[in-house]
């Protein structure tokens, strides 16, 4: 092959290339732009969209309560509710509760930035919540703010309350039972203790009073 030859081939392949591609090419040969373009819309419809807005906050420290969390978390955007879970008689926390957001945005990015963030010598744990799993009952109440219950005023009306002469007798019967057991284990420990008597332990039997027919 000569050099006009060379040329010739040269020639012929910029010509086919300024050309575009032939007719049934277009299908195997596409533009590297548009494969890309194709391959990210295809993933972005793979994602499923992200809806969630309620939060599950866990390793939650001790003085990081639901106005802390509120005032703290409003930094990324619009909270709307906060739940902390509580011992129902003591009210403490336990340590985890929950979040939700107005926008499902706001609530992925401070999932994604927070999570295994140290506050107060506490590692945060923070994983969204799917809808499909928020309990229909989780925000109920959550208004009107924690409750404790009062155990004190319970026992007191317990211990208060009229009983009658069944009851009365159960009762000395359950004491002077416990008393037992207590002077048993003073004994079987090898200690000498004379243990002072129950006062009150025996009822007197109820009289009978009879009337003359005169």
């Amino acid at each position: 092959m000569g050099l006009r030859d060379k040329k010739r081939n040269q020639r012929r392949v910029l010509s086919r290339r300024s050309a575009g591609p032939r007719a049934g090419e277009g299908k195997d040969f596409l533009p590297l732009e548009g494969k890309e373009q194709r391959i990210r819309e295809k993933k972005q419809a793979e994602e499923p969209e992200n809806t969630a807005t309620v939060l599950y906050i866990g390793h939650i420290p001790h003085g990081f309560y639901e106005d802390q969390m509120q005032g703290f978390f409003q930094q990324f955007g619009a909270v709307k509710r906060v739940r902390i879970a509580r011992n129902r008689k003591t009210g403490k926390s336990k340590h985890y509760g929950f979040i939700e957001f107005e926008n499902p945005e706001v609530a992925k990015i401070v999932a994604d930035e927070m999570n295994n963030y140290l506050l107060f010598e506490h590692t945060l744990q923070i994983a969204p919540v799917p809808l499909e799993k928020v309990h229909a009952k989780l925000w109920k109440g959550v208004r009107k703010g924690f409750v404790p219950v009062d155990q004190v005023a319970i026992e007191r009306k317990r211990l208060s309350k009229d009983r009658t002469v069944e009851e009365h007798q159960r009762m000395l019967e359950g004491i002077v039972k416990r008393d037992e057991k207590c002077r048993k284990r003073i004994k079987a420990a090898g200690i000498d203790y004379e243990c002072p008597a129950l006062i009150g332990s025996v009822q007197p039997s109820a009289k009978k009073i009879k009337f003359d027919e005169d």
